[in-house]
């Protein structure tokens, strides 16, 4: 929920068939003010007129179901429960008379639950693609190591820690250094005005190390009347200041809600426990005399339009199994028709802290 991605559905589209996607640039270039003057007797004319500049990206789509095989994720499962089971049961398991649809049971916030964390992995995912333009500047994405080190191409390890250099992302220099450079290659905010970061909690764990920081995040929800909207807060003043509220919104009645996040130097912040684990190979002096494998706690920036997705049919749904053996079972899975792509790397940065 907090990447926003631009989403374009076309309910005619099946699995196979594309969807264009839509990715817009300014031109740049503004000049200076003497470039820009014009004489009386200059002729302006139209023969060198612009248009808006527009990248066209096509994704197929494709067929996404779920839940997974708990044995292997790559081979479908359903999701199957005894109607015994509903009869005998203190708790609404499932809604029988709207088994076709997400609503308000245990059965159907469990199956809704897998495809949002399926989802929110996918756009995660995309994401981390960036990763591959190569170290994040002021004129590109890319990833961006503590320290702004560079990895080591043909080396077997990635980069070199010596004595006193930490390998964690610190906030004072890492995190200024991230936002100046997505400033400076012009990363459009949301319109709130600011980025956005997905941490892992390992990483948010190094960033509350520092005092500044640890202040800012120590503040939980106010238990909020609406959740997304946090001015509704009993101390939204106290809280917001003279801007929104950071306070992180908590869960109402068990449900799933979109976060507040918090704000700090720009970025409003989004813990996440599903980003995928990884390893890097690098020295780190501090912690061990030669080159070993460190976990990788991730951090992702990003501004607004940077993933997109196409959707066909009648976008995610619950599809009912008719053989239910004489209607002693309720099978069901969802379904999904749909195509991911990044859409502007240059939009995001991937920072790591090494885990040591």
């Amino acid at each position: 929920m907090a990447v926003e991605p631009v989403v374009v559905h076309d309910f005619s589209k099946q699995p196979g068939q594309t969807v264009q996607l839509d990715r817009y640039r300014f031109w740049g270039k503004p000049g200076t003010k003497e470039s820009r003057e014009r004489t009386a007797d200059q002729t302006l004319g139209s023969a060198s007129a612009r248009n808006i500049v527009k990248d066209k990206v096509l994704v197929t789509l494709r067929e996404y179901t779920g839940p997974a095989d708990s044995r292997d994720t790559t081979q479908p499962s359903t999701f199957k429960v005894a109607r015994e089971t509903l009869i005998t049961a203190q708790r609404l398991l499932l809604d029988t008379g709207n088994l076709n649809v997400f609503h308000q049971s245990i059965g159907s916030l469990t199956l809704l639950d897998d495809y949002r964390r399926w989802r929110d992995r996918v756009f995660a995912n995309e994401l981390l693609k960036a990763e591959a333009c190569g170290k994040s500047s002021s004129e590109q994405g890319g990833y961006y190591l503590p320290g702004g080190k560079e990895k080591a191409a043909g080396a077997s390890d990635i980069a070199q820690y010596t004595s006193g250099e930490s390998a964690k992302f610190d906030v004072s220099t890492d995190l200024l250094e991230v936002v100046k450079d997505m400033r400076k290659r012009n990363v459009p905010t949301f319109a709130d005005g600011y980025y956005r970061c997905i941490v892992d909690p390992t990483a948010m764990m190094h960033l509350r190390q520092n005092s500044d920081f640890r202040e800012i995040a120590r503040y939980p929800g106010q238990g909020m009347a609406d959740p997304m909207n946090p001015l509704a807060g009993p101390s939204a003043n106290f809280f917001q200041g003279m801007g929104p509220a950071y306070g992180q919104a908590g869960f109402v009645a068990g449900q799933p809600v979109m976060p507040t996040g918090f704000l700090f130097e720009g970025v409003r912040w989004f813990e996440s426990t599903n980003l995928p684990e990884t390893q890097y190979n690098l020295t780190i002096t501090d912690a061990s005399s030669g080159a070993a494998d460190y976990d990788a706690a991730q951090l992702i920036f990003f501004g607004p339009q940077a993933v997109g997705i196409g959707i066909g049919g009648n976008n995610a749904q619950i599809l009912l199994n008719n053989n239910d053996d004489f209607s002693r079972f309720i099978i069901m899975i969802w379904s999904l028709f749909a195509g991911f792509e990044t859409l502007n790397k240059d939009f995001i940065t991937v920072g790591y802290s090494f885990v040591y």
